[in-house]
């Protein structure tokens, strides 16, 4: 009989226990639909989102453990400041962004270990792109 796969714990490699590649690009096409109509932080984004969409399943999917494939094969080391260095990011910017990948998560239905896992990572992440006012 198979154990089932542990969900918690450092050595827990999130992409393969949230099912791989088809979360993260379903997680955040549900972002993105919030972002859509948001008017605090759509502006910040390009007129078509596709590219958007595509850059940050890859770029999620690569650090929660599926391999540099999935976004630095192609477009090199992530430099998450350096990229968004061109949008001014304040606190309101920031709980926006914050508010739609909450939703985008909890509508997973994940385990409450993996949600809380990714959950504070998109917290500390979303605080550390603050480069403004807002």
């Amino acid at each position: 009989m198979t154990e089932p796969m542990a969900v918690d714990g450092p050595d827990v490699n999130v992409f393969e226990a949230v099912g791989g590649r088809p979360f993260f690009d379903r997680m955040v096409a549900r972002f993105y639909t919030g972002v859509a109509d948001d008017p605090v932080i759509r502006p910040l984004y390009p007129d078509d989102l596709t590219e958007s969409i595509a850059h940050t399943a890859g770029f999620l999917a690569q650090y929660w453990g599926g391999g540099t494939v999935h976004y630095s094969d192609e477009r090199g080391h992530p430099r998450l400041r350096m990229r968004h260095g061109h949008v001014v990011i304040g606190q309101a910017e920031r709980d926006r962004w914050i508010h739609h990948m909450t939703v985008a998560v909890h509508a997973e239905n994940l385990a409450p270990a993996l949600e809380q896992r990714l959950l504070a990572y998109f917290e500390m992440g979303a605080t550390a792109m603050i480069n403004g006012p807002g």
